[in-house]
């Protein structure tokens, strides 16, 4: 099969050809329809972030069964599926408590080491030469899945745009839903309004919050935050965004600030325009070592919360998600503004480290 490959840090990805992966007992092989293109995976080419290497990243797909490992219970081959970036185990301590966002298997052998929970990798050269896993390793044209992180998707949802499922929406799910736990009438503002952003903002409207506030420093992306639900938007390059936010919410500053970037700036600014007693929910992936100044005698004082947000709860969140879209809670095709060929995988990361894209950009096999 084809594969886009990371070999060197700060290089192109290439595309070559590859063995074709098999599954494994409790395991599905997926044929891949789409796969996002998130930041995540440019903290991995770029250094960011250690990963092994050579490797394959891509880690939100959706796709159709091509074939089922022994002991795979409720799928069948043809059956069209979305799998999210967190693969759990449902053994580990924390998967025995529902909290698939924390499990020990997938963060010690996926993220660390690029590998599936026997302790190997499922992609391989023709050389027999391992090549290491990112999540499933998506940026393919077949992906090897733990059938736990693998979801049948509802008759009405479109397969190829169905993939930001796994991580765009699933990362901004987990935020509002779990870190944040939203209440109907609760005000928001959503710092950096990208693809995951985005979705932060449909899923606080779902949930009921009444004012969400979208801060970026692209006019184009606060248009789409507009048309997703956003009830204001600042443009940080402006305006002051603390004082904008202030000013909308009479002095008293937000419930909840919801930061999706992953910069120190952007952290601070979030925790500025929050109210006493409020929440910061910190989604963005920043560089490894990447630390923030925050007021702690305010921190202490007004008791602001900061909470770190990784991702949904896979098993027990997945299914809701799912039905809720499929009654019209996200808007998939405002959400994905560009649609890439795996030959032109490049073009698209490239576009996206340049703050390019709108919303959410797909590769599509």
């Amino acid at each position: 099969m084809k594969a886009a490959i990371l070999n060197e840090v700060n290089k192109p990805l290439s595309i070559e050809e590859i063995n074709d992966p098999s599954p494994r007992d409790f395991e599905v092989l997926v044929k891949v329809a789409s796969c996002g293109v998130c930041h995540t995976d440019l903290h991995v080419m770029k250094g960011e972030v250690k990963f092994p290497l050579p490797c394959v990243l891509g880690h939100e797909i959706s796709g159709t069964v091509d074939e089922v490992g022994k002991g795979v219970e409720g799928l069948t081959v043809g059956d069209r599926v979305v799998c999210p970036f967190i693969m759990p185990c449902g053994s580990c301590k924390y998967c025995s408590l529902g909290r698939d966002d924390l499990c020990e298997k997938f963060f010690n052998y996926n993220r660390l080491q690029g590998k599936l929970y026997d302790g190997d990798t499922r992609l391989f050269r023709k050389d027999g030469s391992r090549i290491w896993m990112y999540s499933m390793g998506g940026l393919a044209e077949y992906a090897v899945v733990p059938y736990l992180g693998v979801f049948k998707l509802p008759d009405n949802l479109p397969l190829n745009e169905s993939a930001i499922l796994g991580c765009a929406a699933f990362t901004a799910y987990g935020a509002v839903k779990n870190q944040a736990d939203l209440r109907a009438g609760e005000s928001v503002a959503v710092i950096a309004v990208g693809g995951v952003g985005l979705n932060i903002i449909q899923w606080a409207k779902t949930l009921g919050a009444v004012e969400i506030i979208a801060v970026d420093v692209k006019d184009e992306k606060l248009t789409s935050a507009s048309k997703l639900g956003a009830t204001h938007v600042v443009n940080s390059s402006k305006e002051d965004a603390v004082k904008a936010v202030m000013d909308i919410t009479d002095g008293e500053g937000v419930d909840i600030a919801f930061e999706a970037l992953g910069r120190p700036e952007t952290i601070i600014q979030a925790f500025n325009v929050v109210k006493d007693g409020g929440k910061v929910v910190v989604v963005g992936i920043a560089p490894v070592g990447t630390s923030v100044n925050i007021d702690i005698m305010r921190m202490v004082r007004r008791g602001i919360r900061i909470i770190g947000s990784y991702g949904a709860r896979t098993r027990i969140d997945m299914p809701t998600m799912l039905k809720l879209v499929s009654k019209g809670a996200l808007n998939l095709q405002e959400t994905i503004t560009r649609k890439y060929r795996l030959e032109e995988v490049n073009e698209g990361y490239t576009a996206l480290s340049k703050g390019e894209i709108v919303g959410r950009a797909i590769i599509q096999p």
